[in-house]
């Protein structure tokens, strides 16, 4: 028989359960990170996992100034940020397989096509998009294109800055998000051949779009601006064309100071999105509906100071932020409902901008 009781200790038992942080199944991996030579960073260093977190081993070197890294089977691709930039490629261990001019000065990141085809760099100050030919996973010499447009920040906007790259899940468009020209291009890339960018989507004068992540299962986009602070929920039409349907602060409405967004991740069920406030330094959390539609959840404190890249780890229950400033990688909890919970853990990679597995 069904009681009141039995109800509402049921009840009581599924809010404990939403609260507890996931588990891993007996092992974690380890990692690598990213790091600006100007902030303290010696180059990519490994973290090696522990049994409840990550030490912090030896620095590359030869990876000083990496930006930001994917990797493909046993293939790794990073950029070196700094003018006349580097993408360079290496296997597992780190051992240098190519390194090739990134197409423009100050590449931020790279994308790597569902096909494994191509490869593509953003290259901020130059505004320039750089298409690498990938054969057996070897980078070939790169298609340059050139991004046009500004914005009236002129501080931030006096020309094209390329910031985010990555491919559609169909493989049929490279869409680029360019801060300096409040836009995100796209790429036609079903005829085999790489034409010149057209506008995908216009974004609001002066909100300075930055990273984009597309919905794994609708045909759906949200792109964060780093100057507005915004999170726009795109629609995403079979010409490579995005359409906005929604638009949302990624800041508490009574909140006053300065903060610029920088990263976004959705988690693999479609039905939570983050993204990270450098200023405000937090990690907003939105439910997302069946259709799409994001409604903020939660503002969680990121453990440190300007967190630049966070990185979600799902199957450990945890999501760990990259805090540039502070030097420190902290580690939040991730809630079987996908929340977030902070914890006290910190480790100091000084100079810290991305994070990967190893």
């Amino acid at each position: 028989m069904t009681t009141r009781r039995s109800v509402l200790a049921g009840m009581a038992a599924t809010a404990t359960l939403s609260a507890l942080p996931v588990r891993a199944q007996g092992w974690r991996q380890a990692l690598i990170a990213g790091t600006y030579a100007g902030k303290g960073g010696a180059g990519v260093y490994r973290l090696p996992a522990t049994a409840r977190s990550w030490s912090v081993g030896d620095a590359d070197p030869a990876l000083k100034d990496a930006s930001f890294g994917v990797s493909r089977g046993d293939m790794r691709y990073f950029v070196r940020e700094f003018a006349q930039g580097r993408m360079v490629a290496t296997d597992r261990d780190g051992k240098v397989l190519a390194d090739l001019p990134s197409g423009g000065d100050d590449p931020c990141h790279v994308a790597i096509a569902p096909n494994g085809g191509l490869l593509a760099v953003a290259n901020y100050s130059s505004g320039t998009v750089a298409l690498y030919p990938l054969a057996a996973g070897m980078p070939q010499p790169p298609i340059i294109r050139q991004h046009k447009g500004t914005g009236p920040r002129k501080d931030r906007q006096a020309g094209p800055h390329a910031h985010w790259v990555g491919f559609t899940p169909d493989n049929r468009f490279l869409h680029s998000v360019d801060l300096g020209a409040d836009a995100v291009f796209a790429y036609a890339l079903s005829t085999g051949e790489i034409g010149e960018p057209a506008v995908a989507w216009r974004a609001p004068a002066g909100s300075g779009p930055r990273h984009l992540a597309y919905h794994p299962t609708l045909p759906i986009a949200y792109v964060v601006t780093e100057l507005a602070n915004t999170l726009t929920t795109l629609d995403a039409q079979f010409d490579g064309t995005l359409t906005a349907r929604a638009t949302t602060s990624l800041l508490p409405p009574d909140w006053q100071g300065t903060s610029y967004a920088a990263h976004i991740a959705i988690d693999r069920a479609g039905r939570r999105l983050y993204a990270s406030n450098r200023g405000h330094n937090s990690i907003a959390v939105f439910d997302l509906a069946e259709d799409g539609s994001a409604t903020l959840a939660q503002h969680v404190p990121c453990g440190g100071d300007w967190p630049r890249f966070f990185l979600l780890l799902q199957e450990m229950g945890q999501l760990l932020v990259a805090n540039e400033r502070s030097g420190t990688v902290s580690i939040l909890d991730l809630t079987y409902d996908g929340r977030l919970r902070p914890t006290p853990v910190r480790i100091a990679v000084p100079g810290v901008v991305f994070l990967d597995r190893a």
